[in-house]
């Protein structure tokens, strides 16, 4: 222990804190002696000797971090303890002095950092023996990856799977890598992408994160911040060749980190950032501060924070949680770091270190000291009031967004080269198979190409493959795509897929596809998808109704760091937000899922991570995809039925209308009145698609079309392509029509007029007209035809959905998984709304199948008697105006909680549905059925009060109604006052008679944006409030793509019920689980058990942690930290210690 208290008081420099380069200033008694506040002593110290001796903490590290902010709030806080004296080491003196000629310390903070000398450090503490805060030694190992993983696993904490593959050439058994396409195998370790690449030093912070190619492929490549960039995405897919690395599992966080800073073991301050391999960009305040925001850490993280702070023996240390799949693994342990901008943090910190300081050395100073008293932290408990609602749970079923045409070729085929493919890939064990990655995409195309190239030698030879499927295989196997900016060369297996499935006796019957003549024995079909992938509008749509979702969800009026609907951001980085999102394996839906994400959480850049990292692919048990070849035997009936009517050549009758429509839709029956004779239409149908494709071949003739790109990269001679096979098959060869081919029809008509309509192609818009009525009928009644067939059909398609629905429901109210913010956060955190709160959001995003199905489900699975309720009899007639689902339709579900109400009342929990159709067709909008609003107010509610829970009840912008013990100065914002910055909103609330309900529109009404309002941004014009929100027509930069293209707007949310029970749902819901067939409730037993896997453990908090204390040691302790202190504790928190006894022992809060 070093003696100092020969050197006089005057000697000491009490605490040096650099200004600039060069210059330092003494602080005066008036810094050093205030000791007002819980850091000084209440009675002043008679002895002036004892008063006089000072224990010195001695500061050793590089000028930047010794004069950084965080590092000068917190040493003049720890002056204010009137025993402590703090000593600045100068660079120079580190860097050029030997260690004998340094200052003398009681107490060392000494820790690495670019530049640093540890070595001199550690010659230092020998010399002088000072009591270290953060060991020296240890801090070598902190600067390798590999040692601090070893001690890590040692401490048994958990850590994402890992290996490293170290390029050492006296160690080659540990250099072992082989690289595939979509995995990596390490020394015997096989890693599938996505995988994580860390260098083995930890001062090297370039991490690449590499994607599968079934998301796109390329890699994230992760830096130390520059500006506003902490990554890159880069379309490189191989790993590096040269260095060390550390190879490890790559954990779906949901896109947020959570940085820990432990200021010994029993103090733990935890913050959530955006992960930089999100998508790289740095979230900043207005000051230009990277937002981070307050986390509660659960019993099993602090105990976690405990074991990293003792084993690496670094008082204050900071690491990295990664929560995954409702655990928390370690990823980096980075020594000693301080909180930035937290005035709680540096009051927490400085207290703790001093009493740290005081309880170890006091005693062998003679300094009588103890902890003081300081009075507990006011409780301050959020309360609703009124008829306020908190919201729970959003759960949305929303389709995908606008897309290619999809296109589809069958061809029977029997050489032998597809079924060693098909027995290859296991095909045998179910009679299907699905080839969709790219290795096999790439089979299939060398198949292809080796029987044309046989044909071509060989013109008798026995390939029974004809010649024209194959081309168009080869054709399109070797298309270019410009999802994310692939060749098609390179397969982006998201694109396109082969089915084959097993024909023990060949092709049953003969199609407008297939030869007229059967041949005997086994054979394959193959069926060939393509196209049918997400456009750059579609992307759009999708990004623009994830920014008005924010809006539904509590502050998600306001605007933080420029961000409007900053309820929904807080909520979700704090981990008050349960956010998961599912998406069929389709690569539409999939997309559509990540672009929605990116809008809704403010994120930045490429898809590719934000698919990765938070969409959630649930193709398992059918819950979102449907094998759409596999008909129940009533849609097979169904679709003869509709087959054998529209067959008809004369016009309907009424008895065509009874058969048709028995549900008497006021779409189905205005659809029938413009076709009026079925075969008549689609002759006319027929002629409007020759005369279209004879113009195009016109086009192609013509010199000047020679290099006209049309839209999303496709050409005359693909267009050409598309409509020539719709002519062909449309009109089977007896003559008669094959409907299945309408929505073909129409989908090719639909995309060519919304986007390629500078052709100028004539009678087009006839053409759309006739071929959407046909639509109207064909595609609902494929999902049946009476209300027993819809039923039926639709318990086919998505009774997993609809259990999984009722899951997410039930568990709500009972799940405590998530830890709520402490309130006194009201005090450190400015603008944190709604404190709170705890929502859980399930997204599903799938196809219209399931859309088509959920909705029927509830249309005519008897929720409620229409002659009962008079607000669900107007939802029904809304629905049976609306003709089409179209992209981006949603079934939204919200449950709130009224607080007021007893636990055990059926009024406790209060459900709506809402609904939307989605896109806005190019012709239909003013023909548009109307709905009542989104959240009108209820049928009680004649005086147009605010309806209980109603959008905006919830999007004040101040805390909740508190009961306070003491009065508090919490500033409340107005919620209608808004500083106009770029991108921010302005919430109008006031009334408008006119309305039927209130709510918000996000975007202007009119048709288009004008110039010069940005794009891509959020504005909301100053106007009277009106009744729904909707995302409007917009001039849009598409990334790159093709320049500017309209994207059409998408309806409001109307609410079809704004009253429901959250018992009523629950009994509908079971009623219908309870009717599905046997077969398929053993399926959803599978899936409530794999589901359940997902979900978080609930933890009871407060019922394991307890305050622990930790006894004041009152004899001379060795000169280390690391080998005395209290118990283990669970209880670390970001909360001030407060004491119990004072006289004896000191405690953290653990609520």
């Amino acid at each position: 222990m070093s003696k100092s208290s020969g050197m006089s008081n005057s000697e000491l420099p009490r605490f040096l804190i650099g200004s600039e380069v060069g210059e330092s200033r003494k602080l005066d008694n008036r810094d050093m002696r205030n000791i007002s506040g819980p850091y000084g002593e209440e009675e002043e110290e008679e002895d002036e000797d004892q008063s006089e001796r000072q224990i010195v903490v001695g500061i050793c590290s590089m000028m930047k971090k010794s004069t950084s902010k965080p590092m000068t709030e917190i040493l003049e806080r720890l002056c204010k303890f009137e025993y402590i004296t703090v000593v600045i080491f100068p660079e120079e003196v580190i860097l050029g002095e030997p260690v004998e000629k340094w200052p003398l310390c009681d107490c060392l903070i000494s820790f690495h950092s670019k530049g640093f000398p540890l070595d001199k450090a550690m010659s230092y503490a020998k010399l002088r023996n000072p009591l270290l805060i953060n060991d020296l030694n240890m801090q070598y190992f902190i600067q390798d990856r590999r040692e601090v993983y070893r001690i890590l696993k040692e401490e048994g904490i958990d850590l994402p799977r890992y290996a490293v593959l170290n390029r050492d050439p006296d160690r080659p058994e540990e250099c072992n890598l082989v690289e595939s396409e979509d995995h990596v195998e390490v020394n015997g370790e096989v890693f599938h992408k996505p995988f994580v690449e860390k260098p083995v030093s930890a001062e090297d912070h370039n991490v690449y994160i590499y994607y599968p190619t079934s998301a796109g492929g390329g890699s994230q490549r992760l830096f130390r911040k520059i500006g506003s960039r902490s990554s890159v995405y880069s379309p490189e897919s191989t790993v590096r060749k040269t260095g060390s690395y550390i190879y490890e599992e790559f954990m779906p966080t949901d896109g947020t980190d959570v940085k820990v800073y432990t200021v010994g073991p029993d103090y733990a301050h935890a913050e959530a950032r955006k992960s930089p391999a999100l998508d790289g960009k740095v979230e900043r305040d207005s000051e230009g501060k990277e937002i981070r925001y307050p986390v509660m850490l659960t019993a099993m993280e602090k105990l976690v924070a405990r074991k990293v702070c003792l084993a690496f023996k670094q008082t204050v240390c900071g690491f990295d949680l990664l929560r995954a799949n409702g655990h928390s693994f370690v990823c980096d342990v980075n020594g000693f770091s301080f909180v930035k901008n937290s005035m709680k943090y540096y009051d927490d910190c400085a207290k703790v270190l001093g009493n740290m300081v005081m309880r170890e050395l006091a005693p062998q100073f003679h300094i009588p000291w103890s902890i003081p008293m300081e009075a507990e932290d006011i409780p301050i408990v959020p309360t609703t009031s009124g008829t306020m609602m908190e919201l729970r749970c959003v759960i949305a079923v929303i389709r995908h967004g606008d897309r290619t045409p999809k296109q589809k070729m069958k061809m029977e085929v029997r050489n032998a080269l597809f079924f060693e493919l098909f027995e290859k890939y296991g095909g045998y064990k179910s009679g299907k198979l699905k080839l969709k990655k790219p290795k096999q995409l790439q089979e299939v195309l060398d198949i292809a190409r080796q029987l044309l190239a046989e044909l071509v030698l060989h013109n008798d030879c026995e390939i029974e493959e004809k010649k024209s499927k194959l081309e168009q295989l080869k054709t399109v196997l070797e298309m270019e795509s410009s999802l994310n900016d692939n060749q098609y060369g390179h397969f982006s297996g998201i694109n396109r897929k082969v089915q084959l499935t097993y024909l023990p006796n060949g092709q049953p019957k003969a199609s407008s596809e297939e030869e007229d003549t059967l041949k005997e024995g086994p054979s394959l079909l193959l069926v060939l998808k393509w196209g049918g992938e997400l456009t750059p509008a579609g992307r759009v749509q999708a990004e623009e109704l994830g920014r008005a979702f924010r809006c539904m969800y509590p502050g998600g009026q306001g605007d933080y760091a420029g961000f409007p609907g900053c309820g929904l951001l807080r909520l979700h980085s704090t981990y008050r937000h349960d956010l998961k999102i599912y998406a069929s394996d389709e690569g539409r839906v999939q997309m559509t899922a990540a672009a929605f994400a990116k809008g809704l959480l403010a994120l930045e850049g490429e898809l590719t991570p934000i698919l990765v990292q938070m969409v959630k692919s649930a193709n398992m048990n059918g819950l979102l995809d449907s094998d759409s070849d596999s008909l129940t035997d009533c849609q097979q009936r169904v679709k003869a039925r509709l087959h054998e009517i529209m067959q008809k050549s004369k016009d309907f009758n009424d008895d065509d209308y009874s058969k048709l429509a028995p549900t008497g839709s006021p779409s189905l029956v205005n659809s029938m009145g413009i076709i009026i004779n079925p075969v008549r239409t689609c002759d006319q149908v027929h002629t409007l698609i020759k005369s279209l494709t004879q113009q195009i071949c016109r086009r192609l003739e013509d010199p000047k079309s020679a290099d006209l790109q049309l839209y999303h990269s496709e050409s005359l001679e693909l267009m050409l392509q598309r409509w020539s096979k719709l002519e062909r098959d449309f009109r089977m060869k007896n003559g008669r029509y094959d409907i299945s081919k309408i929505p073909d029809i129409y989908d090719c008509v639909k995309y060519d007029t919304q986007h390629n309509s500078s052709l100028a192609l004539e009678d087009t818009l006839e053409l759309f007209h006739l071929s959407k009525a046909l639509a109207d009928i064909i595609i609902p009644q494929e999902y049946g035809i009476t209300k027993a067939e819809k039923l039926d059909i639709a318990s086919a398609y998505c009774l997993p959905l609809v259990k999984k629905i009722q899951l997410d429901l039930q568990r709500t109210h009972e799940d405590e998984a998530v830890n709520k913010l402490h309130p006194l956060w009201f005090r450190y955190s400015r603008g944190v709304m709604s404190p709170g709160r705890h929502v859980r959001t399930r997204l599903y995003f799938t196809s219209e199948s399931h859309v088509h199905s959920l909705l029927n489900i509830f249309r005519y699975g008897g929720l409620l008697n229409e002659q009962k309720d008079e607000q669900w009899k107007q939802a029904m007639d809304y629905l049976s105006a609306v003709t089409e689902l179209n992209y981006m339709t949603q079934i939204v579900i919200m449950l709130y909680e009224d607080n007021n109400k007893d636990p055990s009342s059926e009024e406790r929990f209060h459900v709506e549905l809402h609904f939307s159709p989605g896109v806005k067709g190019c012709k239909d909008e003013e023909n548009a059925p109307l709905g009542f609003g989104f959240r009108p107010a209820s049928s009680e509610n004649h005086e147009k009060q605010t309806n209980p829970g109603s959008l905006e009840d919830l999007s004040q912008d101040e805390p909740d109604r508190a009961v306070l013990t003491e009065p508090i100065n919490i500033q409340k914002k107005s919620p209608l006052v808004r500083n106009r910055k770029g991108g921010s909103m302005e919430a109008l609330s006031e009334s408008n008679p006119s309305s039927r309900g209130l709510a918000y529109r996000i975007f202007p009404s009119s048709s288009r944006q004008s110039p010069e309002i940005k794009p891509s941004g959020l504005e909301l014009l100053s106007m009277p409030a009106v009744k729904r929100f909707s995302v409007s027509y917009a001039r849009h930069p598409t990334n790159g793509f093709e320049g500017y293209s309209l994207v059409p707007s998408i309806y409001p949310l109307e609410t079809l019920h704004n009253s429901l029970s959250l018992k009523q749902v629950d009994e509908f819901l079971t009623a219908l689980c309870k009717n599905g067939s046997e077969t398929q409730f053993k399926r959803l037993k599978t899936l409530s058990a794999m589901f359940e896997s997902h979900s978080q453990p609930s933890i009871d908090v407060d019922s394991l942690e307890t305050p622990v204390t930790t006894p004041v040691q009152s004899q001379p302790t060795a000169q280390s930290l690391w080998y005395t202190g209290g118990p283990p504790s669970t209880s670390s928190g970001p909360l001030s210690p407060s004491v119990a006894d004072p006289s004896s022992n000191f405690a953290f809060s653990s609520e």
